[in-house]
């Protein structure tokens, strides 16, 4: 595609991008990109991108799901930048966008259903406190089922979840669960944990971090969890319930990133 060179940058352009592991179709999604964010192209192999993100982390992106960056002269300003909350759009040539939490909109989309709010208000709309956090945490992925490498409520993984409310709420975390296991101070036992608080937990011999999920206060988390499909508030006094005598188990360590 004209205009996109290696090294260099790009604005995705699609709802949702994914990032490959290797630099073809069949490979394994690590993450994913939404539209209107931009990425940093470090190597290309054909149609293939290996393309960087704003936190950092990489991943093969094909070239179908890219753009230039406009121009300087061309950008508009970040105070007319608006950020899906869920929402459809139709484009100026009459194409109608599904447009996915996060996602960023062109300047000329106009919204159909759905909201969106100005990048500027999202410090007001999502601020970066505990309880609004959790709230986000229960509302915004309800019901989304378990993708691997997913980062929306069409479909995310645990870190992917975690990375995605923490993000809204302007507290930028990594991507992966072993690298937030990395940031923040300690948050002590997981039966005491804060509401916010992240809780780590590994299903490995050598225990690496595997699984990550939010605490909400009260001996209850909220997570999306391959074991339950996806999206699940949990009760770990729940003796009963098998899944939760696996996570109790299961659990690492539990930092503190607020």
């Amino acid at each position: 595609m004209a205009g996109l060179a290696a090294p260099g940058r790009a604005t995705v352009r699609s709802a949702i991008a994914p990032m490959h592991i290797e630099p073809y179709v069949a490979s394994t999604q690590v993450s994913q990109r939404l539209s209107g964010h931009e990425v940093e192209l470090l190597e290309q192999q054909d149609d293939w991108f290996l393309a960087r993100g704003v936190d950092g982390y990489e991943g093969w992106m094909h070239q179908g799901f890219l753009s230039p960056v406009p121009s300087s002269t061309s950008r508009r300003s970040a105070e007319v930048t608006r950020v899906s909350l869920g929402c459809t759009t139709r484009t100026p040539n009459g194409i109608r966008r599904r447009m996915p939490l996060g996602a960023r909109l062109s300047p000329e989309e106009v919204v159909k259903s759905g909201e969106v709010v100005n990048e500027t208000e999202m410090p007001t709309r999502f601020p970066a406190e505990a309880v609004a956090i959790t709230r986000s945490g229960q509302e915004l992925f309800e019901s989304t089922s378990y993708l691997w490498g997913g980062i929306t409520p069409w479909g995310a993984d645990c870190s992917g979840f975690v990375q995605s409310i923490f993000g809204l709420h302007g507290v930028a975390l990594p991507r992966d669960a072993w690298q937030q296991s990395e940031t923040g101070r300690e948050a002590g036992a997981l039966l005491s944990l804060q509401p916010a608080d992240l809780a780590f937990f590994s299903d490995r011999e050598d225990h690496k971090v595997t699984h990550v999920a939010i605490a909400l206060g009260g001996r209850r988390l909220v997570h999306l969890a391959l074991g339950r499909g996806g999206f699940a508030n949990e009760n770990l006094d729940d003796a009963k319930d098998p899944y939760v005598a696996k996570l109790r188990a299961r659990f690492l360590k539990a930092k503190r990133v607020l």
